[in-house]
């Protein structure tokens, strides 16, 4: 296996289309990433209009990250060996659908499967965005399409709760959460138009006779869902047997691992595992997994926090997270840019800088207890913003940078699936401890918000370590 060749000078034609066809792909990854988080601050208006459960709440928001995660590796598989282009496509589409399914749900079980169908639906179309950039891309050159994608991924989580809470806010408190999901598709139709259009497909000339590796599939999907569900239904399976399936669900991806290396023998497997030796990949998929296990809990937690304990609009609450935004989209800009000139060290900045932000919220609230909680975290939750933009962007570059591009659909799935996973594990762990810190403390909503957020930044600050390790170990390295 090889790295990537260096860049190939291209005609402003050719560069013109290309750009075209990656602002289509950020305008779908943003639309599918935005249902990460923009349902948080519907999730009161849901309780109240269908009168869901703490679990089906809990699988509305898990859900859509568990099967977005699950699908990832398989699309991009699917987009290297068919052709990107009409992966892309059938993902729009039935993203499409499912959003509207999930606007016009009765019951809390109809949207939960909608939401399972929709992450689904996600996870088809967002490495065929990043899979896209390395085909159309190479080298040094894809720091600045990355660094657009990264703003995205950053901007459309964070920016979620804002946007859901100006729709909800439209459409009143009773009908105002079916919007969150109605918005998708006219977006996507037109995205799905735009796609087929402008995205390259397959190249002439170059039949493929790879195979999708079933068992490789199914190996994946199982592992995960079994290390997942103790996680997502903490608080509702009581017994302790629900811990056993964490132990059997690592054992089948151990065996998933076998059955690549052995697949790989033979055929093109579902994913090669020579990328982990790279060691870039190795450690940026590590870094991405444990810094979205952190990061798309806060706003989780956050919402709930200003809405039902606080009681502020899903406006305001949306309002709240808005200086995150702003600072992850400025940074986001910039870290694209100079990620090739500083590399792993600019991470770790980042990565001190959300912990930092965040630390700071939690002594904030502690230190002003009575003054208006949005504008106390305002300052805070901006720093924080600013280091999440730093660290996003520019990670996914370096991460991705030595993929060779006929794997560059599930190496990037992969990578994704490692955000998703995270993410899926991390509202179920921090949910779950603000919960019950919730229970134990007689419904002090401060408490337990507190208890929740430093919960989420020691898991933010794991990843930080491990950026610092790689640094330390660089240098020493270089020394001899």
């Amino acid at each position: 296996m090889t790295a990537a060749r260096s860049p190939q000078p291209v005609d402003a034609a050719e560069n013109r289309r290309r750009w075209q066809a990656v602002g289509v792909g950020l305008v779908a990854a943003f639309m599918t990433l935005l249902d990460v988080s923009i349902v948080n601050v519907a999730v009161p208006s849901i309780d109240r209009a269908l009168h869901a459960s703490p679990s089906d709440l809990q699988w509305v928001l898990s859900g859509y990250a568990l099967t977005f995660g699950l699908v990832l590796v398989p699309a991009g598989r699917f987009g290297d060996a068919r052709g990107r282009r009409n992966a892309f496509v059938f993902g729009i589409a039935l993203f499409t659908v499912t959003s509207a399914l999930a606007g016009l749900a009765t019951s809390p079980a109809w949207l939960v499967v909608a939401r399972l169908l929709q992450g689904a639906a996600a996870g088809v179309v967002n490495p065929q965005v990043i899979g896209m950039i390395q085909q159309l891309f190479r080298g040094p050159e894809r720091a600045r399409p990355f660094g657009v994608l990264g703003a995205t991924i950053g901007i459309s989580t964070a920016v979620g709760p804002l946007l859901g809470g100006l729709l909800i806010a439209i459409g009143g408190e009773e009908h105002g959460w079916r919007w969150v999901f109605f918005v998708n598709v006219p977006v996507g139709i037109v995205a799905a138009i735009l796609g087929w259009r402008l995205l390259p497909g397959r190249p002439e000339g170059q039949p493929d006779r790879r195979r999708l590796d079933p068992v490789g599939v199914l190996l994946l999907g199982v592992g995960v869902v079994l290390v997942l569900l103790p996680l997502v239904q903490e608080q509702q399976w009581r017994t302790p047997w629900k811990w056993a399936l964490i132990p059997a669900g690592l054992a089948v991806l151990v065996a998933f691992g076998l059955w690549e290396r052995w697949y790989a023998r033979h055929r093109e497997p579902l994913f090669d595992l020579r990328l982990f030796s790279f060691q870039s990949y190795t450690l940026g998929s590590l870094i991405a997994l444990v810094y979205f296990g952190g990061f798309t809990a806060i706003f989780f937690i956050f919402t709930l926090f200003l809405q039902n304990g606080l009681g502020y609009s899903a406006l305001v609450a949306g309002l709240a997270i808005t200086p995150f935004a702003l600072g992850s989209a400025a940074a986001s800009a910039l870290g694209g840019r100079i990620v090739n000139r500083f590399g792993r060290p600019l991470v770790a900045i980042g990565l001190l800088g959300v912990v930092i932000g965040l630390a700071g919220t939690v002594v904030a609230l502690r230190l002003a207890p009575d003054a208006p909680a949005p504008w106390v975290t305002a300052g805070p939750l901006l720093v924080a913003g600013i280091g999440s933009g730093l660290v996003i962007a520019p990670n996914q570059t370096l991460t991705l940078a030595q993929v060779p591009v006929p794997q560059a659909g599930s190496g990037a799935g992969m990578l994704q699936t490692g955000q998703r996973i995270g993410a899926a594990a991390g509202i179920a762990a921090v949910g779950s401890l603000f919960f019950s810190s919730l229970a134990d403390n007689h419904g002090n909503w401060t408490t337990a918000f507190e208890h929740s957020l430093m919960l989420a930044t020691g898991i933010i600050a794991l990843a930080l370590i491990a950026a610092l390790i790689d640094i330390l170990r660089t240098r020493n390295h270089t020394k001899y």
